[in-house]
């Protein structure tokens, strides 16, 4: 209606008010509706575009955390397993996991029971199985507890995907929107194949094919109907459900599944109630144990290469079969009095072939090749020698082999047999310690260090006087790797367990003279000196090692491309009677090398060094006694360092009678303590003697 501009403003025309009575009006004009319903109209609207906006922002949420990439990718358990370079399996950790399975090659009578009990409408939904949402929710309500999952075979392996358990409701939406995107990407076989490969079944075994085998020894292409119904069951709850430690509970869960199959009409009643008990045959996958001393060593090495932890892994190591074999068989022929044994064995370029850390593995997995710090007695002159070699020494040069002072600290030779002047070369054959300590001294202390260091040494190295002689806590692979430094001419030589590519890379030449004079004198050694009980047919280079009191013993050497290093001690670090370096390390290290080389290993010997004079015998040269060796009785080592303070009840032996010592300056008298062995949870454990021990030679 318009409005008059000229009526008063109070008038009833103004105020809208007509005269019924003389005009009845017709029709009802609704005026603007009232403020309050507008407000409630425009809230309506916006808070459905909001829930819709709120929808669509948590669908997106959704979809960029969850894995949809990592979804597509096959799913495999976390393991990690280690083949020998032969390619045998020597140890795995983690989960056992088999060849994945084709469902569309598998019998329908192997597929079905899956189907019957996790979801019988898989071939009809499209990830989420809204029936079977609300049978679940039903059943869970009726019974006042969760007893039905209502998850399709889909989310289950949407649910692999993610690498925790988690069980939240935002979880629950983010295994759905993986549902939907695994079958928009996927078809129903492949998921269904994927599934089957991938869950789990009890025992640490994953898939069908590894449960298959685990359970039955057979192949799941071959799986009767029962069995296939059993394996079906273990998924509801496979650790509580495993037929090797629940067969009863494992058969009722499987007639529950054979039930479900009847009443999917996939079996009749008639054959369900046909159908044998279920048996198993336990033992169709290789035993493969979890550790080893080599496998827990290649291990560390193994975790830090891969940047992927979660799949499953196999690697290819460094370890030998045949080698392996032979170490333990060199061991337990040889006698070892009840102390702990370890070897290691590598090539020139680091690769180890074999290693032995202890007498039983299973009662002390402590690796005493890897994590032991011992004394190394005489092996440690190697760096004394090669020290004063670096300098213009040569193995012709003289040097005295007499008593001698430093401070008030007196070294002494085994059996106090001192020779006068006599050769480098001879010196370090007989392992004479004054000559050792002298040689030190007269080249220094921190080139001794140096040259230890330059070959791989990396312990900390005592400083001392007694330094020579071998005083520091050191582990035998490091000095094997030191030695092989030698053999291969550079340095260092970084023990590997995996193999790798451009190991020289950071590696520096050894000078070929000083090299060749080296060798010289590790072949004195083994020829004519302390570890001739080590000869072999072939040239043989190698240096005995007796610390004080006969707490530990080894043997290092090396023929053609094997370097290979034998400790002998108690984990307690007590003494061992008679014990020495060139008694039981170097029969065992003869027993192995003798069967391990081959004629490709044996390489011709190196040119000897050229040499100012042939190194005349000498005089003073008391005569070399030949002794048999016995572990229990037998003579002390000849060259364990020998302390002589001379200031009261610091000695670690005996204190007797010396010659007349040279005066040289120094530090007050060194205490020489063996290092405590690092602590272990077992004693020492012997190894099965298959003979009678081996009597050898000093």
């Amino acid at each position: 209606m318009l409005r008059d501009p000229h009526l008063r403003p109070d008038s009833d025309e103004a105020l809208g008010l007509e005269d019924t009575a003389a005009e009845p009006s017709l029709a009802y004009a609704p005026g603007p509706p009232p403020p309050g319903r507008w407000i409630t109209r425009e809230r309506l609207k916006w808070t459905g575009l909001g829930i819709v906006g709120a929808f669509l922002a948590l669908i997106l949420v959704l979809v960029i955390t969850a894995p949809l990439s990592k979804s597509l990718q096959p799913i495999t358990a976390p393991s990690l397993t280690l083949l020998s370079a032969e390619g045998a399996p020597i140890a795995r950790r983690g989960a056992v996991v088999e060849g994945p399975v084709d469902a569309a090659e598998l019998p329908d009578h192997v597929v079905q029971p899956f189907l019957a009990i996790e979801d019988r409408r898989f071939f009809g939904h499209f990830g989420v199985d809204p029936q079977g949402l609300a049978r679940a929710f039903l059943a869970n309500l009726r019974e006042g507890e969760v007893v039905e999952g209502g998850s399709t075979i889909t989310q289950q392996l949407a649910k692999l995907s993610f690498l925790s358990p988690e069980q939240t409701i935002w979880r629950k939406l983010q295994e759905a929107v993986l549902a939907f995107w695994l079958e928009a990407r996927l078809g129903k076989n492949e998921i269904l194949s994927r599934y089957l490969s991938s869950v789990y079944f009890g025992d640490n075994v994953f898939g069908l094919r590894a449960a298959a085998r685990h359970y039955f020894s057979r192949e799941p292409e071959e799986l009767s109907v029962e069995q296939a119904a059993m394996l079906a069951g273990l998924l509801k709850a496979p650790s509580t459900l495993a037929p090797t430690d629940n067969l009863d509970g494992a058969r009722e869960r499987a007639a529950v599944v054979i039930a479900a199959m009847v009443d999917a009409g996939m079996l009749s009643k008639a054959e369900a109630e046909e159908l044998p008990e279920v048996t198993l045959d336990v033992g169709g996958l290789p035993e493969v144990p979890s550790g080893s001393y080599f496998a827990d060593w290649a291990f560390a090495q193994a975790e830090a290469a891969l940047d992927d932890k979660y799949p499953a892994h196999t690697l290819t190591t460094t370890l030998e079969d045949r080698l392996q074999r032979e170490a333990v068989a060199a061991i337990r022929n040889v006698g070892t009095g009840g102390a702990q044994v370890a070897l290691v064995a590598m090539r020139r370029d680091g690769r180890v072939v074999a290693m032995v850390g202890g007498n039983s593995y299973e009662r002390s997995p402590f690796n005493r090749a890897t994590q032991a710090l011992r004394q190394p007695g005489s092996t440690f002159k190697l760096f004394v020698y090669l020290a004063a070699l670096r300098e213009g020494y040569t193995p012709g040069t003289r040097v005295e082999d007499r008593p001698l002072r430093i401070g008030n600290w007196t070294p002494a030779n085994y059996n106090d047999e001192y020779r006068g002047e006599i050769t480098l070369r001879e010196a370090f054959a007989v392992s004479s310690n004054v000559a050792a300590v002298r040689l030190a001294e007269e080249v220094g202390r921190d080139k001794v260090i140096a040259a230890a260091r330059d070959l791989g040494m990396r312990g900390e190295l005592e400083r001392g006087p007694t330094m020579a002689l071998g005083t520091s806590g050191v582990s035998l692979i490091d000095l094997v790797a030191a030695y092989a430094a030698v053999s291969a001419g550079r340095h260092p030589v970084r023990p590997h367990g995996l193999p790798r590519e451009n190991v020289a890379d950071g590696t520096t030449a050894m000078e070929p003279r000083v090299r060749a004079q080296m060798l010289e004198l590790l072949r004195a050694a083994v020829n004519e000196g302390s570890a001739r009980g080590a000869r072999l047919s072939t040239q043989a280079f190698g240096k005995t090692g007796t610390s004080q009191d006969s707490r530990d013993a080894y043997f290092i050497g090396f023929s053609g491309d094997l370097i290979t290093g034998v400790w002998i001690g108690h984990d307690d670090n007590r003494p061992m009677p008679g014990a020495q370096g060139g008694g039981v390390p170097a029969a065992i290290w003869r027993n192995f090398m003798t069967r391990a080389l081959t004629p490709a290993d044996e390489a011709p010997a190196p040119a000897r060094a050229p040499r100012e004079m042939p190194p005349p015998p000498s005089a003073a040269r008391a005569p070399v006694v030949s002794r048999e060796y016995d572990v229990e009785q037998g003579l002390a080592g000849e060259d364990a360092p020998i302390a002589r303070p001379l200031d009261g009840p610091t000695a670690q032996v005996p204190i007797v009678a010396v010659p007349p010592v040279v005066d040289l300056p120094g530090p007050a008298a060194p205490r020489i303590e063996p290092r405590p062995a690092p602590a272990i949870p077992t004693p020492d454990e012997e190894l099965p003697q298959d003979a009678e021990p081996v009597e050898a030679q000093r």
